[in-house]
């Protein structure tokens, strides 16, 4: 006959653990009333003050404000910052014109298209560069653009690892040209004496290939010029297959 004793702590299956990931989550649990806000909610709202002050500005007290919520109960649906910063990071790409990004197995003006879109996104949300470097995308935005690029550079001939690396450099270069733009128009007078330093620097004969790059390279052009040609140089590397080892 079964013991009618209830089983002692030590005896109890362990509770599971939740998942550390927020996309393993689910939004609801299928119980109780509809919740107040949604996570996309939530990410617009976080979004909207990155926007305007900046990632530290977008704390949990701030987005919880916003949307007239208290602090404590936005847990319930985010439950730590990190999650939060997650799902800013996959709405700023929900942002993706797929439609005009369609492969056309012209590899590299189909990246081409791609990184100035990725350009404009860094643009709009001046707090995404830093992310998207320092934390992996992978919501179901991250993944859908992985995807696209994946389907861009399939007429490379590239397996799918080199293809991911492609997509790693591609992403870096663009995030630390957007970061490069906001560090010269948020420092003009830290960009003139830069200049200035380095003009002096190639003038002093101690450094002679410096002094021929700028003897060369002639004053500043165009941004949206620069960066079509650095774009350029990073496509060709990804489209030019490595040496064999």
């Amino acid at each position: 006959m079964p013991s009618s004793k209830p089983p002692s702590s030590s005896q109890r299956p362990a509770a599971p653990e939740a998942p550390e990931l927020i996309w393993l989550r689910p939004e609801r649990t299928g119980r109780g009333p509809k919740p107040a806000h949604s996570r996309t909610s939530i990410a617009a709202a976080a979004v909207e003050i990155a926007d305007a002050e900046g990632l530290d500005a977008a704390s949990m007290r701030r987005v919880a404000a916003a949307l007239g919520a208290g602090t404590m109960s936005l847990y319930n649906y985010v439950p730590k910052k990190e999650h939060l910063l997650d799902l800013m990071l996959d709405a700023a790409v929900a942002e993706y014109d797929y439609a005009a990004l369609a492969p056309t197995g012209d590899c590299r003006a189909d990246l081409a298209r791609l990184g100035h879109q990725q350009l404009g996104l860094c643009r709009r949300h001046p707090w995404l560069p830093a992310l998207v470097i320092s934390r992996p995308g992978i919501g179901p935005n991250a993944l859908r653009y992985t995807d696209h690029f994946l389907a861009v550079t399939a007429p490379t001939g590239l397996d799918g690892g080199a293809r991911m690396e492609a997509m790693a450099l591609f992403n870096g270069f663009i995030c630390q040209y957007a970061q490069y733009e906001q560090s010269a128009a948020a420092g003009a007078k830290w960009q003139a004496e830069l200049v200035g330093y380095l003009t002096r620097a190639a003038m002093s004969g101690e450094y002679p290939n410096l002094a021929q790059a700028f003897a060369t390279s002639g004053p500043p052009g165009d941004p949206d010029t620069a960066f079509d040609r650095a774009l350029d140089r990073v496509i060709t590397a990804i489209l030019t297959p490595p040496t064999p080892r």
